[in-house]
């Protein structure tokens, strides 16, 4: 009995490891203009992006993702969008817009427990 147990633990001691929180800091942007920021310098092309730019439709539509210092774009679940989004409206910065993202990270995408503008 207690063999077959140890496959049973190993299991959820990975799913506990991998369900941990995590935060990320890093520029908020859609996802449609995500391509170009990286292909023209990441997270410094990613700076420039407009808000009024990430609040387009097409946009919208598309999702937002955070581009992290080391230039990687994390995208961020559905739960995530609305709320980059809600706190994009809320915004007064035309530019820059700087996030911490408190969730949980599957290949390259967060699932957002929380996201704020600093």
């Amino acid at each position: 009995m207690t063999r077959r147990m140890i496959p049973l633990l190993a299991l959820a001691v990975a799913f506990v490891w991998t369900a941990r929180a995590a935060d990320w800091e890093g520029v908020l942007m859609d996802k449609m203009c995500s391509m170009k920021a990286m292909q023209e310098g990441g997270q410094k092309a990613a700076t420039m992006h407009k808000r009024d730019c990430a609040l387009m439709p097409d946009c919208v539509k598309s999702g937002y993702g955070v581009v992290t210092a080391d230039n990687k774009f994390l995208a961020l679940d559905a739960e995530g969008n609305k709320k980059a989004e809600h706190a994009l409206r809320a915004s007064k910065k035309a530019d820059d817009i700087r996030v911490k993202v408190t969730g949980s990270e599957s290949g390259d995408t967060i699932h957002v427990k929380t996201l704020k503008i600093l």
